[in-house]
């Protein structure tokens, strides 16, 4: 599926434009293969090196399915048992290329504070605080990450309704506030492990995800 730039409102100072466009074949440790459409950008709010994957053709409604996820180096590419991120992403990759799509990949490691922080904030994490404890302890928001990039990057794309894949309630709120039309969210599987429940339990209480998950961090595990 290829997106075009067409002409809009600029979404803050200027609107984004497309940098280059190339064709990516992908090769999963599991044996699941496809083809991505990578985009880069010029003129994002935040200078930062974000990419657009796009993947299949939209669905009979003409809307794409749209992931919104946000780069975590030790789940994307170590498997870090610790969170669901890399579940996410490899569900993600698949889903959007059957029904056609794009996932927006965003450098906002940590929910936004960083690889190096993040990384301190498990470290407060071993010591006893979730997640979001953990990042207010260092001195950021609970989640200190912001959409607008995401916004630029679909208005450059041309996209401008759209599902969206996610279980997090703040995504689709803020697309909706910079303009963008989300029609429904599409949840995502539930990645539950004995490494990552608390984890998912601090991301249902303190920001409202939407997963059935375990009564508490000590009950049976979900299959997800």
């Amino acid at each position: 599926m290829e997106y075009t730039a067409h002409p809009r409102r600029p979404l803050g100072p200027e609107a984004a434009t497309i940098r280059t466009q190339v064709q990516v074949p992908l090769q999963f440790a599991d044996g699941y293969a496809t083809t991505a459409h990578v985009t880069t950008f010029r003129g994002l709010a935040d200078g930062q090196e974000h990419l657009a994957w796009a993947f299949g053709d939209p669905a009979d409604s003409g809307l794409p399915l749209v992931r919104v996820h946000s780069e975590c180096l030790t789940g994307d590419v170590f498997g870090s048992a610790r969170c669901d991120c890399g579940p996410q992403l490899r569900e993600a990759v698949e889903r959007i290329a059957t029904s056609g799509g794009v996932l927006l990949y965003l450098r906002q490691e940590g929910r936004g504070i960083g690889l190096y922080n993040k990384l301190d904030a498990y470290a407060l994490q071993d010591a006893g605080l979730d997640t979001y404890e953990a990042n207010t302890a260092l001195g950021f928001a609970e989640d200190a990450r912001d959409y607008t990039v995401a916004a630029q990057m679909l208005a450059a794309l041309g996209v401008t309704r759209l599902d969206l894949l996610t279980n997090n309630p703040d995504k689709a709120g803020q697309l909706r506030e910079l303009g963008v039309a989300v029609r429904r969210t599409v949840p995502t599987g539930v990645f539950a492990s004995e490494s990552n429940l608390r984890y998912l339990h601090a991301k249902a209480e303190h920001t409202q995800h939407t997963l059935a998950l375990p009564v508490g961090p000590g009950s049976a595990v979900l299959a997800g």
